[in-house]
Formats: C-alpha cells, sequence, structure tokens
C-alpha cells in the first residue's frame, strides 16, 4: 500500500493552520496573515482585480479588505483536504458589512451585508503558503452588497438596455 503525501505546514497539523490562518484574518492583523505566507506568494482572489504577487501586495488587498468591511469574519465550514503532497483545500463561509469604500473600483459604502461561501486551494512550501486560490460567488456577493442589480431586476433590464446600445452603437 502505498502512504499518502502529507502537507508540510511546520509543526502546526494541516487543521491548525487552517484554524491558525482563519483566525489570523479575522483578527485584521496584516502581520499575523503575512506571518503564514511565503514572502514570494502567489494569491489569486475571486475579489481582487490582479495576481498578488507578494507580501506588500497582500498586506494591500488585506487593508482594502478590512476598511471596506470592518466586521469581515471567516468560518471553516468543511475540510481541510489533502489534495496531494503539499496542497491543500478547505470550504468556508465569510460575512461582513459593506461600511466604507471599496476600493478597487470604488464604490460608495452601501451598509448592506453579505453572507457568502466560497473555497480556498493552499500550496505550501517549508511550512508557508506559497500559492492560494481563493473562489466565491463574486456577482452573488455584489448583488447582496447593493454593487450589482439583482436578477429580473428593473435595474438589472435598464443596464442590458444600455449594454446593447453600446454594442450597437460600436458597430456603426
Amino acid at each position: 500500500m502505498a502512504s499518502q503525501a502529507v502537507v508540510n505546514v511546520g509543526e502546526r497539523t494541516l487543521e491548525q493552520f487552517i484554524s491558525d490562518y482563519l483566525d489570523a484574518w479575522n483578527s485584521h492583523d496584516p502581520e499575523r496573515l503575512l506571518a503564514l505566507m511565503a514572502p514570494d506568494i502567489v494569491y489569486d482572489d475571486s475579489g481582487w482585480p490582479q495576481t498578488m504577487r507578494s507580501h506588500a501586495d497582500v498586506r494591500e488587498f488585506a487593508t482594502h479588505s478590512w476598511r471596506a468591511f470592518p466586521d469581515l469574519r471567516f468560518e471553516l465550514l468543511e475540510g481541510p483536504y489533502e489534495l496531494g503532497e503539499d496542497k491543500a483545500a478547505f470550504w468556508w463561509r465569510g460575512t461582513g458589512t459593506l461600511t466604507g469604500p471599496l476600493d478597487p473600483p470604488g464604490f460608495a459604502p452601501t451598509g448592506k451585508r453579505f453572507d457568502i461561501d466560497g473555497a480556498d486551494f493552499h500550496e505550501f512550501r517549508d511550512g508557508k503558503i506559497v500559492r492560494l486560490r481563493i473562489v466565491f460567488d463574486v456577482a452573488g456577493a455584489s448583488q447582496q452588497l447593493g454593487l450589482a442589480p439583482g436578477p429580473g431586476s428593473r435595474a438589472e433590464r435598464m443596464a442590458v438596455a444600455v449594454q446593447r446600445l453600446g454594442r450597437r452603437l460600436a458597430r456603426h
């Protein structure tokens, strides 16, 4: 029988590492979060317009997130699951209220709350996260926060009409 690959997260178990990771996010302390990531982290998040490639990039993202959502919280729903040598994933729930500016792209606070589920995919090197991919329903979160029109709403129909008009004008 072949032995299963073990995720190397240093002295901690994978379960403890993920608990520490979620606690770091919930602390709103960038140094606690960055302590769990390699300096050359590659971090893709559905809610951020570009891939982050350093502690500085992640610090900027986290600071913007916590400013927009001062009550931002994450909890583990399921997992973590080992996906192979030095890879793991887990399901989470995130909640927060948009009471600060959402930059980028520059949305004003709406005072509305989101409650979403998502998944993290981690790769580790020397006990730290070296690659991170976070996936969640951005459109659904945007609708909950009042940043995008709900399905079938008057605002959605107006947005569709404006888009079609723009395409028609572009062809001429």
